[in-house]
């Protein structure tokens, strides 16, 4: 058996307390994903309705300030990491379908990914949205793109600095469809 024990600060509890009312709120908990006899199967969303639907999220890499310096000062020998980043950020919401096996391939309408150095981490936080008018939501392309993004920053910057963490990529909202709008932070 499986056991995750979970230690939330005081403003997360408020916010895992949110989460945990929609999720209750929820009237059908199955798992989509998975037949009554546990294969795996593709949601058929045909019947469903077209509506606006976006998704946002958000991650960091963590590194050392040494690494970030050369990054903002664009010595990194790769190339320009940031814009590198953001346009693989871009390629990979538009592959979701490839990359995760049940995922709908998505007409997507806007991609958008936005990449800000922090000396505070120090890293650089990443924040992608992802928009389209369909029958099934945004959230995986919006995560995918973040990931994808972080993982071009450290595949640039590992020359430098082989301990960046990549960290904390989550679905911090979205829009639209039946479960309608959820905030995450």
């Amino acid at each position: 058996m499986l056991r995750i024990v979970v230690v939330l600060t005081a403003d997360e509890m408020v916010s895992h307390a949110q989460i945990q009312r929609y999720n209750l709120g929820m009237t059908d908990q199955k798992l989509t994903h998975v037949d009554e006899t546990g294969r795996a199967r593709m949601v058929d969303v045909g019947a469903k309705d077209d509506s606006s639907r976006v998704a946002v999220a958000r991650g960091e890499i963590v590194m050392l300030p040494e690494t970030l310096a050369l990054i903002r000062d664009g010595m990194i020998k790769k190339g320009d990491v940031l814009t590198l980043a953001q346009v693989a950020g871009i390629m990979a919401a538009k592959r979701t379908s490839e990359l995760i096996p049940l995922c709908h391939p998505i007409a997507l309408t806007k991609v958008d990914v936005d990449l800000a150095l922090d000396e505070t981490l120090p890293g650089v936080r990443i924040s992608a949205t992802a928009k389209t008018v369909g029958k099934t939501g945004v959230e995986m392309e919006a995560l995918t793109a973040v990931s994808v993004a972080a993982l071009t920053i450290y595949d640039m910057a590992k020359a430098a600095e082989k301990t960046m963490k990549i960290q904390n990529i989550r679905l911090v909202e979205k829009h639209g469809g039946k479960s309608g709008d959820i905030f995450n932070e």
